[in-house]
């Protein structure tokens, strides 16, 4: 004796083993046994064998007329056993009756469901909509075929461009669109981003990069709405220092200008100077939530997007021959000693007398030049001093540390002579080593000045944020702690606060301490232990990180675009650990397959077989065999 059952949905036939009052053991034709419940059993039978039986079931299903079936069925619930026999007019086979429920089972839109082989049919109305919708499913089926088909053919269909700039970042994975893309890059076993450029939905690698970045980040683009700037503050003192800034040439929001007086034998005062946009954003204002929704400006080679408006950057900038609002450092040294007499903050108005620029500096700043009291270089009167005490503080931080810093490597910035956003664009790499004398030379002011006014802060009682680094960790923090990597008792960033919304924040507490003094913890928009600001060091890190991330992508493509553009076929490099290179005169670190083992900073030499501009990546070999470095 067999049976015929339902398991998960399926229909099975197997012969009956045992048999008790609610379950039975059945027995398939492999000789497996399996436990099953009387209730879930259509029916027994004698012939044909099991497989035969669903062999020939499935067949007679396939013959039965969906719509003659429904419109015989009685219109209210039915047995589908006691049916077959009014169907077929006699009393029905085991085929013929399991023929019946696969053929009613087969058709969910004619008939409904109501137990275990127990249909309804569905009212006229009903499965006229059913019908309709099944229709609309299989045009839809189709159209997405065809689109696919497209796709893979290399064509882009026009309703699939429409939408293009959603299929990376937020698509719609419910639409025809992206089933039709996802089912073509699925069969062609490539990525979504190489279908969308192999079907020239983006015009080059380069273009998709972009896009795929703002989309995410910028949605509604990155211009500023309109803003209404606050009044400038002219109520501040004036004061008469010469100061002049250093800046790269395509810098434009500048921060930051030094000044030197000189007070006598050895003695000078040494003035860092600082934009002072905190005066303009109070907190939790318009300006202040479009500065804290970027954090920072994103820097990619040729294009910027600032993080406050322009209006406002221009306003505070320190541009050359204008009074501008400042947060100023006063120190007072012995030129001689090294030694720091005193150091006091104002807030006040400059005006800065030239914006120079490093590359008309370089050449007559060596460090040999400055050393040379004798020597005549340009800005003398002004860079020697500075210079001269630089080498102090650095030599000050190297004893905190218990070692001396010593980075030669070259830094290379890009140069783009036209658009940003066109690979054809010719770019320029221009090296300059870490450690020149000007970069040298502002680094360590910068330092001094985060250095001071984070202890300014904690001497008042008012909260910042500070980097440290205790046990080769670096963190931010609210709190006052060392940074042994540099060599400082504290370290608050807040000598970029056109540029970087920590710095932004921290200039607001500065400035309460700079002009309340005891009571500035009182005034200070922050107060000591507010969540925000551990709020803000999360947001921050986070969007840092990301900017950061989109930057060094753009620099890495830009180094490909210049391979390319300079036809480099082979180039040197230096080890770093394993199979992992640092490439000469190009800022890119790669991998070479197959590299043999190498000391560090051995020198190789590789052939570029290739390079993909999407994932980024160089595909090099070793032409020669690795030379130990001298």
């Amino acid at each position: 004796m067999y049976v015929l059952y339902e398991d998960s949905g399926n229909f099975k036939a197997e012969k009956i083993f045992s048999q008790a009052d609610s379950t039975m053991q059945v027995e398939s034709e492999s000789g497996k046994r399996s436990k099953i419940k009387s209730a879930s059993v259509l029916f027994q039978f004698d012939t044909p064998a099991p497989a035969a039986l669903l062999e020939q079931a499935h067949a007679l299903a396939a013959t039965l007329e969906i719509d003659f079936l429904w419109e015989c069925t009685p219109q209210e619930e039915f047995e589908a056993a006691t049916f077959a026999a009014d169907y077929f007019g006699h009393t029905p086979s085991a085929v013929e009756k399991a023929g019946l429920i696969f053929a009613l089972n087969s058709a969910p839109a004619y008939f409904h469901r109501r137990g275990k082989g127990k249909y309804r049919p569905a009212p006229p109305e009903i499965l006229t909509a059913a019908l309709a919708a099944i229709e609309k499913k299989q045009k839809q089926a189709e159209q997405q075929k065809e689109w696919t088909d497209e796709l893979v053919a290399g064509q882009l269909p026009e309703p699939i461009a429409n939408v293009a700039n959603t299929l990376l970042n937020r698509p719609d994975k419910n639409s025809q669109q992206w089933k039709a893309f996802e089912a073509a890059y699925t069969e062609l076993g490539i990525g979504p981003e190489k279908l969308l450029l192999k079907v020239g939905a983006w015009p080059h690698p380069l273009a998709l990069h972009l896009h795929r970045f703002m989309s995410a980040n910028f949605p509604k683009g990155c211009e500023f709405p309109p803003v209404q700037l606050p009044e400038i503050r002219t109520d501040l003192p004036v004061s008469d220092v010469i100061a002049y800034s250093v800046d790269d040439d395509n810098t434009t929001e500048v921060d930051d200008a030094l000044s030197v007086t000189l007070l006598g034998d050895d003695i000078v005062e040494i003035g860092v100077h600082i934009a002072a946009p905190a005066l303009a954003l109070s907190r939790d204002s318009e300006l202040d939530v479009l500065a804290r929704n970027r954090m920072s400006t994103v820097y990619i080679p040729g294009h910027k997007i600032t993080m406050l408006p322009t209006e406002l950057i221009q306003a505070y900038s320190l541009e050359a021959g204008q009074l501008k609002p400042a947060l100023s450092l006063y120190v007072q040294a012995n030129l001689e000693t090294g030694e720091i007499l005193s150091s006091v903050t104002r807030v006040e108005q400059i005006q800065v007398r030239e914006n120079l620029r490093h590359s008309a500096l370089e050449d007559s700043c060596t460090e040999d030049l400055l050393n040379d009291a004798n020597a005549d270089i340009p800005y003398g009167e002004w860079l020697r001093p500075l210079w001269r005490f630089a080498g102090h503080l650095s030599r000050q931080r190297d004893e905190r540390r218990g070692k001396s810093e010593n980075n030669n490597r070259i830094e290379y910035s890009f140069a783009l002579q036209g658009p940003y956003d066109d690979p054809d664009t010719p770019v320029q790499l221009v090296p300059r080593r870490r450690n020149a004398p000007l970069d040298l030379l502002v680094a360590e002011y910068m330092i001094l000045a985060n250095n001071l006014w984070g202890g300014l802060m904690a001497s008042h009682d008012v909260p910042g944020i500070y980097r440290s680094q205790q046990a080769g960790r670096v963190r931010m923090s609210t709190h006052a702690l060392p940074h042994e990597a540099i060599g400082v008792p504290q370290y608050a960033w807040s000598t970029s606060p056109l540029r970087r919304y920590v710095d932004l924040v921290n200039q607001g507490q500065i400035l309460a301490a700079a002009e309340h003094g005891v009571s500035a913890r009182l005034v200070a928009p922050y107060k000591p232990k507010e969540a925000d600001l551990f709020a803000i060091i999360g947001g921050f890190e986070a969007q840092y990180s990301i900017w950061n991330d989109f930057q060094s992508s753009m620099e890495r493509y830009w180094c490909l675009r210049w391979l390319q553009q300079n036809e480099v076929r082979t180039i040197q490099a230096s080890v770093l650990r394993d199979d992992l290179v640092r490439l000469e005169g190009v800022p890119m670190v790669v991998r070479v397959a197959g590299l043999p083992e190498c000391e560090r900073g051995d020198i190789v030499t590789l052939e570029i077989m290739g390079m993909d501009e999407l994932t980024l990546e160089l595909d090099c070999r070793l032409r020669e065999t690795a030379v130990a470095s001298e």
